[in-house]
């Protein structure tokens, strides 16, 4: 299993980004994926998750700001950030975790909120 994330940057207060997961080994159709961020010093938080059956769940913080989706044609999910506050500022991680418990995490992606 593979996961390559990115599409993070520099981006001011109020404006948006979308951060890409790009998978392998795995079929994110029928998968539950995550989206965690982490700031130096802190655990790394789950942010949005979409399950098997297309359910989303999102952390209150990002709750109406931030959309999880996919794309089974490109077997890739999708971190869509708006209205971005300085306190996104993270790395965020696309995760895939299997019914067993094994983790499988991508290599990160810098999100910096300037205000």
């Amino acid at each position: 299993v593979q996961l390559q994330a990115f599409g993070g940057g520099l981006v001011q207060a109020g404006g948006s980004l979308r951060l890409s997961c790009a998978a392998s080994g795995i079929t994110v159709s029928i998968s539950t994926m995550n989206w965690y961020r982490q700031t130096p010093g802190k655990q790394r938080e789950l942010v949005a998750t979409m399950t098997r059956g297309g359910n989303t769940i999102y952390a209150d913080s990002v709750l109406g700001r931030f959309t999880i989706s996919r794309d089974n044609v490109k077997n890739t999910v999708y971190l869509q950030m708006n209205k971005l506050k300085p306190e996104d500022t993270a790395v965020y991680y696309c995760n895939y975790q299997r019914v067993s418990g094994q983790d499988y995490w991508g290599q990160g992606t810098l999100v910096t909120v300037s205000s």
